[in-house]
């Protein structure tokens, strides 16, 4: 019986004209998930793996709520050693022809803060914009519509982290060349933070809770400027979230 059983479980199912092994649903899927339950249910598992490259209709299969779960679960792999081996090349060719990222992050250019590693994913995987302090512009934010509207991201992360350069710099309102500008961009956030004693950047608590007041300004920013993105996340299509790298322990605290 058991073996049986085990054959049962590697039997490919047929649907639509193709072999669909237990792992790997066919690319047609997608309008069959939305009217059969098994057939949705077998695409998430699969689009879940996070060692899969992501297609149309795995990328489809994937919530919001699915989506942030796997970021979750990526640092946590992260932090614990134990990143997923990925043959990249195969990936690359994999994605040659198309991409299907399941999320966009928006963070820092801080060399300690790389997204694809500390959330541990693969190529094909996620949309990446970097900019020092983690804002958003007009070209940010086009990109960002771009990556949800168009491409089918799931969820935006703002990315900050600790002992960030640029926060530093804008608390203690420095000024050089064109940083002046991209500084000033965070100056809300430094004059919303309360605090009497020390406001400079050597004062590690104050700089921190500017950092956070940073990330969740971007997002309100991101919401107020992008009616086309604020009106896909009054609608559940995608989830727009802010979140803070310790770039001392490489962990990644939601919000």
């Amino acid at each position: 019986m058991k073996r049986i059983a085990a054959l049962v479980a590697v039997l490919p199912i047929v649907f639509a004209g193709a072999a669909w092994s237990k792992d790997d649903p066919p690319k047609d899927a997608a309008k069959a998930a939305a009217k059969d339950p098994v057939v949705a249910a077998r695409m998430a598992a699969a689009a879940a793996k996070p060692d899969s490259t992501k297609n149309k209709d795995l990328q489809s299969a994937i919530t919001p709520d699915a989506a942030i779960k796997a970021l979750k679960e990526g640092n946590t792999r992260f932090t614990g050693g134990k990143m997923v081996k990925r043959d990249l090349m195969k990936q690359v060719k994999e994605t040659g022809k198309g991409q299907y990222p399941f999320a966009s992050v928006v963070s820092c250019i801080d060399s300690r803060s790389g997204p694809e590693m500390v959330f541990d994913q693969g190529i094909g995987d996620m949309f990446v914009a970097r900019v020092a302090g983690n804002i958003v512009n007009e070209d940010i934010l086009g990109s960002l519509e771009f990556a949800s509207k168009v491409a089918g991201s799931k969820v935006i992360v703002v990315l900050g982290h600790t002992s960030c350069g640029a926060i530093k710099g804008a608390c203690d309102d420095v000024k050089m060349g064109n940083l002046t500008a991209l500084l000033a961009k965070m100056k809300p956030a430094v004059a919303s933070v309360k605090e009497t004693g020390d406001r400079s950047s050597k004062n590690y608590a104050f700089v921190e809770k500017v950092a956070e007041a940073n990330v969740q300004d971007t997002v309100a920013a991101i919401k107020a400027k992008s009616p086309v993105l604020k009106e896909m996340a009054d609608k559940g299509e995608i989830k727009i979230v802010g979140a803070m790298l310790d770039v001392t322990t490489g962990k990644v605290l939601w919000y």
